[in-house]
């Protein structure tokens, strides 16, 4: 059974702290797991008398994999189509706390402009006061999607005809939230 995360987040809006959160995602290609992160990432929580919300996007430009070359092409129409596309977005309505500071989330993604349901799950730290004044929060969620189900079709097949690039990703979101009443933290 789950209770609304308002019970563990006093009300009010929580914006992201992008110093200290990240975005970043995993896939199988070729004999082991390619990684990827977004630097430029926004969030926000919204706490109410009755639910939780949470509304996020990363700017497709600011992907980060250690090569610019691969980078460039992750941007291209082959993948998130960064000209056309050029944030991935998510938004979920209610937020649910399942015990033991696990949390369950529904909600929909949006890459390359096509939007579908995701389930996501993960934690939740509770509040504490930080050395400036501020309420903080943490989320680390985990969601898996199959690329394909949003326009990202591209692959390479192998000399054995298999597939050098899985479908299934991996999306991992450490975020962690504010809720301004003191000075600027560092």
């Amino acid at each position: 059974m789950s209770t609304p995360i308002l019970t563990v987040a006093p009300t009010g809006t929580w914006n992201l702290d992008a110093v200290h959160s990240r975005v970043d995602f995993e896939v199988s290609y070729l004999a082991g797991t390619f990684k990827g992160e977004f630097h430029e990432i926004g969030a926000e929580l919204n706490v109410d008398a009755e639910r939780a919300s949470l509304e996020g996007s990363a700017k497709v430009a600011s992907v980060d994999v250690k090569d610019e070359n691969l980078a460039a092409h992750l941007q291209s129409p082959d993948f998130f189509d960064a000209e056309r596309h050029p944030e991935l977005r998510f938004a979920a309505p209610d937020i649910r706390l399942d015990g033991d500071g696990k949390v369950s989330v529904d909600g929909e993604l949006t890459i390359k402009g096509a939007t579908q349901p995701v389930a996501v799950t993960g934690t939740v730290t509770p509040p504490m006061a930080d050395p400036y004044g501020n309420e903080r929060i943490g989320l680390n969620l985990a969601t898996k999607i199959d690329r394909t189900d949003f326009g990202v079709d591209w692959n390479n097949p192998l000399p054995s005809g298999e597939l050098s690039l899985a479908n299934d990703v991996t999306i991992l979101a450490e975020l962690q939230f504010v809720k301004p009443g003191g000075e600027t933290s560092e």
